[in-house]
């Protein structure tokens, strides 16, 4: 069943019972109010009845026929009757109908009592009022209701009728309000099958209608937008990959031909090329390890936790000096951020091995850990003032730099890791030469920081020029 059918049946039987809750409850209503009507007008004749009969009963409890007073002679709607005990019965007005159960129930009750019930003579409905006299016999009152009944079953036609009017009327009004109110699912339907057929991302909802649907569309299309976006970059990322492979799959294969040739290459020669075969292949190793880095986002199944900054940046200074042989001078506080530190490691091996293979000076490399910041200078030539808007972007290289070994993609994952740890980077040029980059995290918690830990102050790093 669709939302829309839902929708109009639930407005239908609601405004259908409500009008039967309704209706029936006017009915019982005018049906009481009726019934005490006629009982009043039954309670009025009995009083003068009585006194009359007080007067006209013989001295052994036998009634004649009295007359009743004038006023009730000339009523045909009302008859009465004298039941004695022994079950002689006198008409007093009109024909009267015999003596019925609540009648004789009544015999025998004290004078002045009194009982109503609703009967069937001959298919004729009758209202009865029997009274208790003094004298061993009860009065019989009767009035036709036939009225009453036609008055009654009219209304329940005019019910009927008005429910079935309101039901007719709330389908229609219903079907038109679940069309304005499932129109935009319709179309976020609509668009989500078109992209999930064509996958075109191009696909956007009207954004209009209440503010439920309007948020509705609102999100539909943030998240096309998002998916867009995400798709740019990855064909992004495969467009800049595909470039970044041709360089070293292109010397692979000029030295593979070369090797072909063997027979005419020198010893020397043929050594350079399998040296050059092994440099190419570690760059296309490394290029498609941080190409998988970027595009998977291996780290995201690492817990975070408090983290001493000093601690990690000294675990990599150390390999840095041992895998390159270049001194690493370190000045670390106690700056603890919450982290992931696999993740921080690769950030800070990103920046020193950035910082030894841009500074062919042979000096040392300057890190400095103030207050979450990293920051790590060499006395290199610096950037290049037009490269310093992109150097975090990925595959950049400057023009100085692409005849070195990489992929472009270092500080790029620098930036990326940061930007998860709720940090900033910076890039500019020492103030005495050299190329200054610099990572800042939030600091955490000091609730949260491992045991041992000074507390943590707040100096600022050095600035970028």
């Amino acid at each position: 069943m669709s939302l829309r059918l839902k929708l109009v049946l639930a407005l239908v039987l609601l405004s259908t019972g409500a009008t039967v809750v309704v209706g029936a409850s006017s009915y019982r209503s005018t049906r009481a109010e009726l019934t005490s009507e006629v009982d009043r007008s039954l309670e009025a004749a009995v009083e003068p009845i009585r006194g009359r009969l007080r007067q006209q009963f013989d001295r052994d409890g036998r009634p004649d026929r009295p007359s009743p007073p004038g006023e009730f002679r000339a009523r045909t709607d009302l008859q009465a009757v004298v039941v004695a005990e022994d079950g002689t019965v006198v008409e007093l007005v009109g024909e009267g109908i015999e003596p019925q159960q609540v009648t004789l129930d009544l015999m025998g009750s004290p004078a002045g009592s009194s009982a109503f019930a609703t009967v069937t003579v001959d298919d004729t409905p009758y209202r009865v009022l029997a009274s208790s006299l003094r004298v061993p016999a009860v009065l019989q009152l009767a009035r036709n209701v036939e009225e009453i009944d036609r008055v009654l079953a009219a209304l329940r036609t005019r019910i009927v009728l008005v429910g079935l009017v309101v039901a007719v009327v709330a389908g229609l009004v219903g079907s038109l309000l679940a069309r304005q109110l499932t129109r935009p699912l319709e179309q976020l339907a609509a668009a989500a099958a078109t992209v999930g057929a064509t996958g075109s991302l191009d696909e956007r909802v009207p954004e209009g209608g209440g503010p439920e649907t309007a948020r509705l569309g609102s999100s539909f299309n943030g998240m096309l937008a998002a998916l867009a976006r995400s798709k740019a970059a990855q064909q992004q990322l495969v467009q800049d990959a595909g470039h970044e492979l041709r360089t070293p799959l292109t010397s692979l294969r000029t030295n593979v031909y070369a090797l072909r040739r063997g027979d005419q290459l020198t010893p020397e020669d043929r050594a350079r090329v399998l040296d050059d075969l092994e440099s190419e292949t570690q760059e296309l190793s490394a290029i498609v390890d941080e190409i998988v880095e970027l595009a998977t986002d291996a780290r995201s199944d690492e817990p975070f936790e408090p983290v001493r900054l000093g601690e990690v940046v000294g675990r990599v200074a150390e390999r840095t000096e041992l895998r390159t042989g270049r001194t690493v001078r370190l000045v670390a506080d106690d700056s603890v951020v919450l982290g992931r530190p696999r993740a921080l490691e690769r950030v800070v091996s990103n920046l020193l091995g950035n910082a030894t293979k841009f500074d062919t000076s042979g000096g040392p490399i300057e890190v400095q850990v103030v207050a979450g910041a990293i920051v790590v200078t060499d006395h290199g030539p610096g950037f290049e003032p037009a490269d310093l808007p992109f150097v975090f972007d990925r595959f950049h290289r400057s023009v100085s730099a692409r005849s070195l070994p990489g992929s472009g993609l270092g500080l790029s994952i620098v930036r990326d890791l940061t930007e998860a740890h709720g940090g900033t980077v910076a890039a500019g040029n020492a103030p005495g030469g050299g190329a200054m980059v610099s990572v800042t995290l939030p600091l955490a918690d000091p609730s949260t920081a491992p045991p041992g830990t000074s507390p943590q102050v707040a100096p600022q790093p050095p600035p970028l020029s």
